[in-house]
């Protein structure tokens, strides 16, 4: 039998961290493909970024300590201190996220948030899902609105998904470390 022991290493991302991850990312890139073509495809993996979202959020205050939103959320004046030495590319290393990823983590939350309950709310207006008919005939929460704000704010995740993947590349570069194979092992140097 193999040992677990890893020299060197230490373990930061827990599996449910890792699976959420994984998951979460392989639910919206569906999602975002399936817009227009394949709705029940779509709704569903809708449904399961809504039921992974909440499982992050409790995680977030119930989780072991790198996935606690304690241990990664900063104030504004300490992202930009982070992001102005990027900038000069002499960042410190953090075990788990550093001020800049833990920002981009509430702000994907924020805007996953967004997309799914916007999404929830114009496909109930179109009279399907858990919320079929609640919106139906009001101009606030018309389907078309709500299409419209889903679609913005599905959209701008993507952009903020383009920043995580460079933020992600930046930090394996300046700290020699790959932090893709970190989120599937769960593992980082010491």
């Amino acid at each position: 039998m193999k040992s677990l022991e890893h020299p060197g290493e230490i373990a930061v991302w827990d599996p449910l961290i890792r699976l959420f991850h994984w998951t979460l990312m392989l639910s919206f890139l569906i999602a975002y493909l399936t817009e227009d073509e394949l709705q029940a495809l779509h709704v569903y993996s809708g449904y399961l970024i809504a039921g992974l979202l909440v499982v992050r959020l409790i995680w977030g205050f119930a989780g072991p300590r790198h996935a606690r939103f304690s241990d990664f959320i900063r104030a504004p004046g300490e992202v930009a201190a982070y992001l102005g030495d990027l900038i000069q590319g002499e960042t410190a290393r953090y075990l788990g996220h550093n001020p800049a990823g833990g920002a981009m983590i509430l702000a994907l939350l924020f805007s996953l948030s967004l997309t799914t309950l916007t999404g929830i709310v114009a496909y109930g207006a179109e009279g399907g899902g858990p919320m079929a008919g609640w919106f139906l005939g009001t101009r606030m929460f018309g389907g078309e609105v709500m299409e419209e704000i889903h679609e913005f704010f599905a959209n701008f995740t993507v952009l903020l998904v383009a920043f995580h993947v460079i933020g992600v590349i930046l930090g394996s570069l300046l700290h020699g470390e790959n932090l893709v194979r970190a989120m599937i092992t769960g593992r980082k140097q010491a």
